[in-house]
């Protein structure tokens, strides 16, 4: 049996919420517990095939009266058929490598769900990270627009430029209800993933630290990925496949005894042994021609899969990469907003304050601000596609 450890995907996350969430799911997950199901399933079969053919009785009596000497009254047989040497065993084999198989993708399943947790609930703190920042801007505009319902009073702002900061703040609650709309559907997604009944809320990291310094990927990792390994189990099953083949294309054999009663003669008991040979032997050629062309549709759709794989960390990779520029570029644009910001704040004291620069660089400054989570949120997603893939 192969046995293969799960690695959990919190190790990123500050704190210890994420894992306990990703626990409850491998425990409680339908499609996991289908495959453990299908893993029972197989490692009943190997009990199965110690079992021999079944045992046959004959017997016959004669009902006629018979008057003739040393008659034959009745016969009663049985007889015990054997398949070839080691053919048992050979089933035993076959049906230990079909469960390794299934054990593999219990292990499968178990990462995937680890992965579409992890995914969700960084869309969860993505989409509350956005609602604290929407917050944050519109009380920064309710304090714009009192600085410029006085600008008014005094004669050096229009009202328009009131209704310009009203108009803005009522896009960003509008952006706000679409947000709590996206957080409740999200939601009701990873409480599923748990298999929880009722939707519950959960608790959210506040902050999600990028590491100085990303590991190098070992992409010869994936040689050990459960994906690849199942196929290596699956060949085992069809190796043992044509053992069994072999095995059966040999002569089966039976022993036995028949209980004879005679009329005015004493009664005799006769050991029987029976051979059974398959003479006509071309559907075991078949089934040998058929498990080496198995043979070769594993290595081919084990080749294919590993290219997929390698592919798709690759992108992972790249996508992660990504997400460090681009947060980098926006942490350097928000200091400059916060700058420009400082510069307007400035101007106000002064009365030369103009609010359409105000909207300007608070529309910048959310824009920066929403990409950074974004950025955030996207290189912990990827950082969980690339532990399913080499953890």
């Amino acid at each position: 049996m192969v046995f293969i450890c799960l690695l959990l995907y919190g190790t990123t996350v500050q704190g210890q919420e994420l894992n306990s969430y990703i626990e409850e799911a491998i425990q409680n997950n339908p499609s996991i517990q289908a495959v453990e199901l299908q893993y029972k399933i197989s490692s009943e079969k190997i009990s199965e095939t110690n079992s021999l053919p079944n045992t046959q009785f004959e017997g016959a009596y004669s009902v006629g009266k018979n008057d003739m000497p040393m008659m034959q009254e009745g016969a009663f047989s049985v007889m015990q058929m054997f398949p070839w040497f080691g053919t048992i065993s050979a089933r035993g084999k076959y049906a230990e490598a079909m469960a390794d198989a299934d054990f593999v993708e219990i292990n499968i399943a178990k990462r995937k769900t680890a992965m579409a947790l992890s995914q969700s609930y960084y869309r969860l703190y993505e989409i509350t990270k956005k609602q604290q920042v929407l917050d944050s801007n519109i009380q920064l505009l309710e304090t714009y627009e009192r600085l410029a319902l006085t600008s008014v009073e005094v004669g050096k702002a229009s009202a328009v430029s009131v209704l310009r900061l009203q108009m803005r703040q009522n896009e960003l609650f509008e952006r706000k209800l679409i947000l709590e709309q996206d957080f409740a559907a999200e939601l009701v997604t990873f409480n599923k993933l748990m298999n929880r009944q009722e939707v519950s809320e959960i608790v959210i990291a506040d902050t999600l630290t990028i590491p100085e310094n990303d590991l190098e990927i070992d992409f010869e990792k994936l040689q050990l990925h459960p994906e690849l390994l199942k196929y290596e189990e699956l060949s085992k099953a069809v190796s043992q496949s044509d053992a069994i083949n072999k095995k059966e294309s040999a002569p089966s054999f039976g022993i036995g005894m028949e209980y004879m009663l005679y009329t005015e003669a004493p009664n005799m008991v006769m050991p029987m042994v029976s051979l059974s040979i398959p003479i006509f032997n071309n559907k075991y050629k078949s089934i040998a021609r058929q498990n080496k062309l198995r043979n070769e549709v594993l290595n081919v759709q084990k080749e294919e899969r590993q290219n997929v794989l390698v592919s798709q960390l690759q992108k992972a990779v790249r996508s992660r990469n990504a997400a460090r520029i681009r947060i980098q570029t926006q942490e350097k644009n928000l200091k400059q907003a916060e700058n420009a910001n400082e510069i307007l704040l400035r101007n106000y004291e002064t009365g030369t304050i103009d609010f359409n620069d105000v909207l300007d660089i608070q529309e910048l400054q959310l824009k920066f601000q929403t990409n950074r989570i974004e950025a955030v949120a996207l290189y912990f997603q990827q950082t969980a596609i690339i532990d399913y893939f080499v953890r």
